[in-house]
């Protein structure tokens, strides 16, 4: 995990989501709403799941076998109209040796959370904490439920300014392989613009325009594959 770590640093999660395209996996990002408490912030690390019901002890279970570097990923449903992290919880996560907290609702404390430091997506904040208290789930800590998805430990879970992403763990190195790939490519692309080369002579769009009207089903990512300057996927 070090290794994955010490490679995200140059890269993001666009980087990443692109690889998933590439390797024909599922793009599962977190809803476009979670962003960081504080800009700027980056995460990765396996994720520790746990559904929120109203209580914190939940948390506080997930922290006892939780792998150390992980990402605790909250699953309160998208309420927002409740906060359900607040700052004992991820000074705790912090203690626990966990890496940051992805949350599919809201937190609150934020200044306390901003001066811990550690890392924390939301969909936002909120005064009120949990508004009520529901039964234990069976398999809270197994999964969590982010958006559209179902995330448990075989998922990593990848955060930057573009937002959350989550990959599957087992696949983590040839998605980095791809990922900087991408990275390599698109940064050349950039140095050639700044050089004073347009994008659309590096891409030779006027061939792929003139091979379109000859035949109309090409698409312009074929024609991207075959020129070796894939910027979209």
């Amino acid at each position: 995990m070090d290794e994955l770590r010490q490679r995200f640093a140059t890269l993001t999660t666009a980087h990443l989501a692109d690889a998933c395209i590439r390797a024909g996996l599922p793009v599962r990002c977190a809803p476009s709403a979670t962003r960081a408490v504080v800009p700027g912030s980056r995460l990765l690390g396996p994720a520790v799941p746990a559904r929120h019901v109203g209580s914190v002890d939940v948390f506080l279970e997930a922290f006892e076998n939780a792998t150390p570097g992980g990402v605790l990923v909250v699953d309160n449903g998208g309420r927002l109209d409740e906060s359900c992290v607040g700052d004992l919880v991820v000074l705790e996560a912090r203690a626990a040796g966990l890496s940051g907290v992805v949350i599919w609702g809201l937190h609150r404390d934020t200044a306390d959370i901003r001066a811990i430091g550690l890392p924390v997506f939301s969909l936002g904040s909120l005064p009120t904490g949990p508004l009520s208290l529901g039964p234990r789930v069976e398999g809270g800590l197994a999964e969590a439920v982010v958006g559209t998805w179902r995330i448990g430990p075989s998922d990593l879970v990848a955060g930057d300014d573009d937002g959350v992403l989550f990959l599957p763990l087992a696949r983590a190195g040839e998605l980095f392989g791809l990922a900087e790939s991408i990275r390599d490519t698109e940064r050349r692309q950039a140095d050639r613009i700044r050089a004073g080369e347009p994008l659309r002579e590096q891409v030779r769009f006027a061939d792929f325009l003139a091979a379109r009207e000859a035949d109309p089903a090409l698409t312009f990512r074929a024609h991207l594959r075959a020129v070796g300057g894939a910027i979209e996927e």
